[in-house]
């Protein structure tokens, strides 16, 4: 049986609490072990109106969990969504002691969309064709589930485990062969993982349709002006304060940051 909506918004305050808090929670589906994706999006819908209601614009969305390396580590297998607010950007320097608690670092590229998409039917040339230009980035992942003990419904309640991010220069789409880009990540100065585009669900571009096609189940579109992290290339890696790490994309361009 589907959780009721005040089950719901419990839980979503409950989570927003922790949010702001800094602190983290038991697992929602270790209350809940019935809990369904479209119950855990219902959550991460009243996050998103708690987000909204203290002022914070939403501009985009992130696509989670694409690569088999962060399905294994994390224990899922399929991937999910969650909602980009203005307050998360960070230039150069990141704040995780700030904002975090349990925060961890990955590698994705990130699509600048000109045009509107939304599904069912969106295709790969579909979502060329709505690209203003792809950017090197980082998303600080993080987690209101305590010790990162999650199943795909409660990082989705969680809004996708999102935390931060930091994007590099932006880049025209065009000629780009997205399958057989490569990153290396560094940290602290020494090479940490490599990855290519294809460890996204086989190219990041598909990440960006299979986004739009599972918001049109919702009723939701991506939008003209909208900012799509596409999902990780590389494992997850935990970052502290003092910790600095830079991604190159080859052909591409490159993203660093200095956390505090």
């Amino acid at each position: 049986m589907p959780l009721s909506r005040s089950q719901t918004d419990a839980l979503g305050d409950e989570l927003w609490s922790c949010l702001q808090n800094l602190r983290t929670t038991s697992p929602l589906t270790e209350r809940f072990p019935d809990m369904s994706i479209d119950d855990a999006y219902a959550v991460n819908l009243r996050l998103r109106d708690l987000r909204s209601a203290r002022g914070d614009k939403e501009v985009g969305k992130k696509i989670g969990v694409t690569s088999y390396a962060v399905q294994s580590m994390l224990g899922v297998n399929q991937p999910d969504f969650g909602f980009l607010f203005d307050s998360m950007l960070f230039e150069n320097e990141m704040p995780i002691s700030q904002h975090l608690v349990a925060p961890r670092a990955e590698g994705e590229l990130a699509f600048m969309l000109k045009e509107d998409l939304c599904g069912p039917g969106v295709s790969d040339a579909d979502v060329l064709a709505a690209t203003q230009s792809v950017i090197p980035c980082f998303e600080v992942v993080d987690s209101r589930i305590a010790d990162w003990k999650i199943k795909i419904q409660d990082t989705i309640a969680d809004n996708a485990s999102c935390g931060l991010y930091a994007l590099g220069e932006p880049c025209s789409p065009e000629g780009l062969d997205f399958p057989k880009l490569q990153m290396k990540v560094f940290k602290n100065g020494e090479l940490l993982s490599e990855g290519l585009g294809s460890a996204a669900l086989g190219s990041p571009v598909k990440c960006v349709a299979w986004l739009a096609n599972t918001l049109g189940k919702y009723g939701i579109k991506l939008k003209a002006g909208d900012l799509i992290l596409s999902g990780s290339w590389v494992p997850l890696e935990p970052v502290e304060a003092g910790d600095e790490m830079r991604l190159e994309i080859s052909g591409l361009g490159s993203c660093q940051l200095r956390f505090t």
